[in-house]
């Protein structure tokens, strides 16, 4: 299997016990996952935000005044796939623990589910795409040696 070529930045915002995502989230895992999600060549930027910065962006750009798990901010897919990916440090330790996770297994389904929003995915126009958007996050994290991340 060939992958598509990755530009990847990798960012930490400032926020406590910090120590256990960075260790979640090795950079060449990290590049790993996305890759497997891509169509295209890409240059993603993932950032790793607190509570307050999660929920000001979402509120921001979503209007939506809550801190979500991961925040796709797309700006080209074609010829490459540019997008920012942010992700909520204590929204995803909740949910890993909520969903009996590792840390790492739920990143790394969350990091697939926004790279493949960047590509214009989406499971919030229909119930179709919503199943066609599950399936093929099962499969990629499955090929990744992940379980399937909406099995119970």
């Amino acid at each position: 299997m060939t992958f598509n070529q990755l530009a990847l930045s990798l960012q930490f915002g400032r926020f406590d016990d910090a120590a256990p995502h960075r260790a979640a989230l090795p950079r060449h895992k990290v590049a790993r996952w996305i890759r497997h999600a891509l169509a295209l060549d890409a240059e993603i930027t993932v950032r790793i935000v607190d509570e307050d910065e999660g929920r000001q962006l979402n509120r921001d750009y979503r209007h939506k005044d809550y801190a979500t798990n991961v925040l796709t901010f797309d700006y080209t897919r074609e010829p490459l796939v540019t997008a920012d990916l942010v992700l909520c440090a204590p929204v995803v330790e909740r949910e890993a623990r909520e969903q009996n996770k590792s840390l790492q297994e739920h990143y790394a389904h969350l990091l697939v589910h926004g790279t493949l929003h960047a590509q214009g995915w989406d499971h919030e126009t229909s119930e179709e795409d919503a199943a066609e958007m599950e399936a093929y996050e099962t499969e990629i994290l499955q090929a990744l040696g992940f379980a399937d991340p909406y099995a119970q």
